[in-house]
């Protein structure tokens, strides 16, 4: 039966917003531990982990996300693993992010001048000592912009979930504008949500870069 397109559905949307929340959160946290790892690898002085960390980053970047999140629903099944939809998007996402804060976060560390290492050398600092009291703080406050932009990335690639049946803002949209047939105020919408989600991230960002360039 067709409705029409109500203040329920834009509750739902709202609703469904929360899973796309939490779902770029838990891309966040598990591809950022996994980015400090690749970012490390690729910045010490040892060429066997420099080429793991890039071989691991071109696989990754050179992939399409839509495949890698076939590979982990459809894939792992076939080795008689049971993989939800949630754990599935979670997993490919926070390994697509990874590669990217990775390489955001080894540019932040490799802009650092060579005199800040020295500097930190000359005071006879050892190179773990250097790296997270010497050149982690300027290279933290050089990777804020870049970080929050691919994390407005992120929050819209949550989108493609919605092809392996994961309920977030994208997919409800589909639900309504199937209940309804109205596709155009039901996109607008969930576009205006992402809007909203996506302006507070980039606004939290500039307040956060002016933050640490003032206590710098």
């Amino acid at each position: 039966m067709i409705r029409e397109f109500s203040a329920a559905d834009i509750v739902y949307l709202i609703e469904a917003a929360r899973w796309t929340l939490l779902l770029a959160l838990a891309a966040m946290v598990g591809g950022g531990l996994l980015g400090i790892v690749v970012a490390v690898l690729r910045v010490v002085p040892l060429k066997p982990f420099n080429w793991l960390a890039v071989g691991y980053i071109n696989l990754i970047q050179g992939t399409p996300l839509l495949g890698q999140l076939f590979v982990f629903f459809f894939g792992l099944p076939l080795f008689g693993l049971s993989v939800q939809p949630w754990t599935a998007a979670a997993l490919s996402l926070s390994i697509y992010a990874s590669a990217f804060f990775g390489e955001i976060w080894r540019g932040s560390l490799q802009s650092v001048s060579d005199r800040q290492w020295e500097a930190g050398a000359a005071l006879g600092l050892t190179y773990v000592q250097r790296l997270t009291h010497v050149v982690l703080p300027q290279a933290v406050l050089i990777s804020v912009a870049p970080t929050v932009g691919f994390l407005v990335q992120l929050v819209k690639n949550t989108s493609l979930t919605a092809l392996i049946g994961f309920v977030e803002l994208t997919r409800a949209s589909q639900i309504i504008s199937g209940a309804t047939f109205a596709p155009l105020p039901v996109y607008l919408a969930a576009a205006a949500i992402y809007f909203v989600i996506c302006f507070s991230l980039s606004q939290l960002a500039r307040a956060l870069e002016r933050r640490l360039h003032v206590a710098r």
